[in-house]
């Protein structure tokens, strides 16, 4: 943004502020690409875009031009948008449900709206879209390679069995008694979430708790001959009681929050495990917060432990202390070894 220079928005008025996030359209009528999220963004009532808008304004002006995208063909078309637009794109305000709570339809609308949750947390397809039948129930976020969970099972990151109070610390401060947030949501917490009232905060929570009541997914994960699974199992207890049970614990119970336990830890059990793989790769911290100033971090291990060892470790936590996941092999590990990190 540029505001009180030719450039950025600092020409915009409110409208077409409005309009940009309501409709997807810049002040000429161009269509706007859904990297930006306007298909959560129309939600936002007026009234927030124009305080929003007010804020922008407010920031000092820099004179930056933007620069012509670089999409190859046939992404270089924006009239294919169109396409994308019928498909997938309903523009409209947030409509409160009256057989809920206001607080709910307040969690609701800052997880639908503002929060643009769904951009991560529902699978795409193939069109760079998404079905509303899918809502929240997980997927890999593209160009990422982190999997954003399921908010809708209980087996995934449902929070259905959560405290409220569970929820609201991991939301505000990244940590709580039940887990951590790493990689994107690490940042999310970090940009974003710090930020929120107690009272948004709460009802949020309330929202996604209510999200979290269905079964678990369906999928299984893929099947490992037994004999190598149970090879995998022996090697990663080696691999955990020499390098993990330090922090996390020979029965994986962790010290939270700083040390998040394993053992009945749905990121854990997970059908995809690509998140777990990519903790013990690459390491990572959760983000430093204003509840949590100076976060504990988990070191990497992808240049101490081979693939054959990643998959075993990995493979032993999900299969340990009751926890109930599939096995993984050394060719999912060395997929992620050269994924971005980011």
């Amino acid at each position: 943004t540029s505001p009180g220079s030719g450039t950025g928005i600092g020409k915009w008025t409110a409208d077409q502020f409005y309009t940009m996030m309501h409709d997807g359209r810049s002040p000429d009528g161009g269509l706007i690409y859904p990297a930006m999220p306007f298909g959560s963004y129309t939600k936002v009532t007026r009234a927030d875009s124009d305080a929003i808008f007010a804020y922008l304004k407010s920031v000092p002006p820099v004179k930056s031009a933007n620069r012509p995208h670089e999409l190859r063909f046939p992404y270089n078309n924006r009239q294919l948008i169109l396409g994308w637009r019928t498909l997938f794109f309903q523009p409209g305000e947030y409509k409160s449900d009256p057989s809920k709570s206001a607080e709910w339809n307040r969690g609701a609308y800052l997880v639908q709206g503002l929060g643009h949750c769904a951009m991560c947390h529902t699978p795409i397809n193939a069109l760079g879209g998404s079905s509303d039948s899918k809502a929240f129930e997980g997927g890999l976020i593209p160009m990422q390679n982190w999997y954003a969970p399921s908010l809708t099972s209980n087996k995934e990151a449902g929070l259905g069995e959560w405290s409220l109070q569970e929820i609201s610390d991991l939301l505000r401060t990244g940590v709580s008694a039940r887990g951590a947030v790493y990689g994107p949501m690490a940042e999310v917490v970090y940009d974003s979430l710090q930020y929120l009232s107690d009272a948004d905060t709460r009802a949020m929570a309330v929202y996604l708790k209510s999200l979290g009541q269905g079964g678990p997914p369906d999928a299984t994960p893929p099947a490992i001959a037994s004999a190598e699974s149970s090879l995998l199992f022996r090697l990663g207890k080696t691999v955990y009681d020499a390098q993990c049970a330090t922090c996390h614990g020979g029965d994986g119970k962790g010290r939270p929050p700083h040390f998040p336990p394993l053992a009945n830890n749905q990121s854990i059990e997970m059908t995809s495990a690509v998140n777990a793989i990519r903790m013990v790769l690459n390491g990572g911290y959760p983000p430093g917060t204003t509840g949590n100033p100076m976060p504990y971090g988990m070191p990497p291990f992808a240049q101490s432990l081979s693939d054959e060892e990643v998959a075993a470790v990995v493979t032993y936590i999900r299969g340990a202390w009751g926890n109930k996941a599939g096995a993984v092999t050394a060719a999912q590990a060395n997929q992620l070894r050269s994924a971005p990190l980011d």
